[in-house]
């Protein structure tokens, strides 16, 4: 369910990322790793963080990153000391033994990054907008110009961090190999992923997986309410709205925050009051679109669609819903959509991402979709 929360493994991109706390369910494998470093003995290599998104891995990564670049590091065993020499130029962006790919994945401060817009040209800034789709992407060419900065030799520890891993294109993947196949002395790579899967086989044979995934559910409990205040949308709530949205979040603490702060989260009941008075012809189309078009913009109505198309499917299929707090089973108890309704509004879902993606209107957009409600 990635695609409701969107990448929420770092609150931010911003240097602040590098010194961020640690977050409860990373303390273990940080000590392990920081203590080994401390005992003198190296870490592996390459290193892999991988899992779904809103589990912090991104956090860790670069949480230690800094660590180990850290001048002061021996008597800050907790984290980066932030004003070293290393600490000043990982909030510049310009370490000189720190790579990065995709360039845009490196944390910067909000500083640096509003002097770097204010001196790009508004010819640039169209472009750079044109190409966010591709931004992610590391091409063969990226992996080899990074091969002077690893093989330079005698320049202390050096580190390349892959954000998005699985996004690397084949040939960019295969020249990866020679550098895992050949470690160099005091070079370590850190490749992160959200879908591992997409990863070539060979790629993850040479990597050590970092332990990142375990989540106990008392602790993901703790944080997620700590981090809400006990509140979703200004209104109290109790320990079983907190497991829902973990559970809706496939147990990522940071996903589920993400997920309680959308703007659409709180209007699930009204969805399916729309989709009932459209169906039942007590609302037009139009009007439903009109209203809609009031309370969320189109990119969080699909959102919004998604969560909710995924419970209809399962409580069709038989499966407890996992949204217990809006009537969803009473409703399916009186009428239940069919398969292929059901995968006919799916697609019109997707085929609207793809004509948003093409600049349609958003009025265009959300009146196509409330006709398919209806016949939902």
């Amino acid at each position: 369910m990635n695609n409701l929360t969107g990448n929420m493994d770092a609150l931010d991109n911003t240097d602040r990322m590098y010194f961020a706390p640690l977050l409860p369910w990373q303390k273990v494998l940080w000590l392990q790793l920081t203590e080994r470093v401390l005992k003198q003995q190296s870490l592996p290599h390459a290193l892999l963080a991988a899992g779904m998104q809103g589990m912090g891995k991104r956090a860790f990564v670069w949480r230690l990153v800094a660590w180990l670049l850290c001048r002061e590091r021996g008597t800050h065993p907790l984290g980066a000391c932030e004003v070293c020499e290393s600490c000043q130029w990982l909030k510049s962006g310009t370490h000189p033994s720190l790579q990065v790919l995709p360039l845009v994945s490196m944390p910067i401060s909000a500083e640096s990054d509003a002097l770097q817009e204010k001196s790009s040209s508004t010819k640039d800034k169209k472009g750079a907008k044109a190409t966010s789709n591709s931004a992610l992407k590391i091409k063969v060419d990226d992996i080899r110009a990074l091969q002077p900065f690893i093989y330079q030799g005698g320049q202390g520890m050096r580190i390349c961090v892959l954000d998005h891993a699985e996004k690397m294109t084949v040939a960019a993947a295969n020249a990866l190999l020679k550098t895992l196949e050949e470690p160099q002395a005091q070079v370590h790579l850190f490749l992160i992923s959200d879908t591992p899967a997409q990863l070539l086989p060979t790629i993850k044979s040479r990597v050590q997986q970092l332990a990142l995934q375990t989540i106990e559910p008392t602790v993901a409990v703790d944080y997620v309410t700590q981090a809400l205040g006990h509140t979703i949308n200004r209104e109290a709530v109790g320990t079983a709205a907190i497991e829902q949205l973990i559970q809706l979040a496939n147990g990522a603490p940071l996903a589920a925050i993400a997920l309680a702060q959308a703007p659409w989260y709180s209007k699930r009941s009204l969805w399916l009051t729309t989709w009932q008075a459209l169906r039942s012809g007590k609302r037009s189309g139009v009007a439903a679109s009109d209203y809609w078009q009031g309370q969320l913009n189109i990119k969080e109505f699909i959102q919004l669609s998604e969560l909710m198309l995924l419970d209809i499917r399962r409580v069709c299929l038989g499966l407890v819903e996992l949204q217990k707090d809006v009537n969803l089973s009473t409703i399916l108890a009186t009428y239940q959509p069919t398969d292929s309704g059901l995968e006919a509004f799916a697609n019109s879902v997707q085929q609207t991402k793809i004509a948003l993606q093409q600049n349609v209107q958003e009025k265009f957009a959300y009146d196509k979709l409330m006709q398919e409600l209806a016949s939902l």
